[in-house]
């Protein structure tokens, strides 16, 4: 086997916020079907990471790239059509649209259908439909909640609704995909759900991901690669057994 392409490759990012410097400094890598945990202490900067991956924040220093593509000043909906898909700490379906709506709302991208075809009805519009609804209903079989595409998101039970926000954000395509938190809120069967589900996604789809998370178990049972920040830095970048025994990350964020 060769080796793994860079997917994702951040250097140097740094972003201040009226003379505070929330994240200096951060550099890592994500290789092709590499599942990488992000943690640390609370207030260490990780969600700030992933809102400049996903261009929220435009970083004042540094470089993200995808797939060799530079992404620095990018609109969000761009870096999406480039290849990276999110899901948030704070679920955020449209909760009162039903569930293969809320997955065909994320293959938007693909329509090409203008206003008035969609406001007359005319053929190109029901023919994109008719393609998005089935793509749609694919998706939602393979996580097994297509018996359920009719029903209100809302309505669903927690684990489904993470699920389900996870659907959505692999019908955007994506090269990487961002878990923010995934496991917030889950109790422990939930949690063994939902680890198999990343692990099944990474295989299933071929897509990188880079996960944010709490739960150590989960981070140390699925992630062949874990960057620690502390104060927006990275103070350490391993596999689970070299981040475990690093002292550094004991004294921030483990515990003895």
């Amino acid at each position: 086997m060769g080796e793994k392409r860079t997917i994702l490759s951040v250097k140097d990012l740094g972003i201040n916020f009226g003379g505070l410097q929330a994240v200096k400094g951060v550099s890592f890598d994500v290789l092709e079907k590499q599942i990488v945990g992000l943690i640390g202490p609370n207030g260490a900067g990780k969600t700030t990471v992933f809102n400049l991956l996903t261009s929220v924040y435009t970083p004042t220093e540094g470089t993200i790239t995808l797939d060799g593509k530079l992404l620095h000043g990018e609109k969000t909906y761009k870096v999406v059509k480039y290849g990276i898909g999110r899901t948030f700490q704070n679920i955020r379906l449209f909760k009162g649209l039903s569930v293969i709506d809320n997955v065909k709302i994320a293959l938007n991208n693909e329509m090409s259908y203008g206003t008035l075809t969609g406001l007359l009805r005319l053929p190109k519009y029901w023919k994109e439909e008719k393609a998005a609804t089935a793509k749609a209903h694919e998706l939602l079989k393979v996580f097994d909640l297509d018996g359920l595409a009719d029903i209100t998101a809302s309505n669903l039970p927690y684990g489904q609704q993470r699920k389900l926000e996870i659907v959505r954000a692999l019908a955007t395509g994506p090269k990487l995909l961002l878990l923010d938190e995934p496991a917030a809120g889950m109790n422990h069967t939930e949690t063994k759900g939902l680890m198999e589900t990343i692990s099944f996604v990474r295989d299933k789809f071929g897509v990188s991901i880079l996960l944010i998370e709490h739960d150590m178990n989960l981070v140390m049972g699925i992630c062949e690669k874990i960057v620690v920040l502390d104060y927006g830095m990275v103070i350490a970048s391993g596999t689970p057994k070299e981040i475990r025994e690093n002292e550094k990350v004991i004294g921030a964020y483990l515990g003895r």
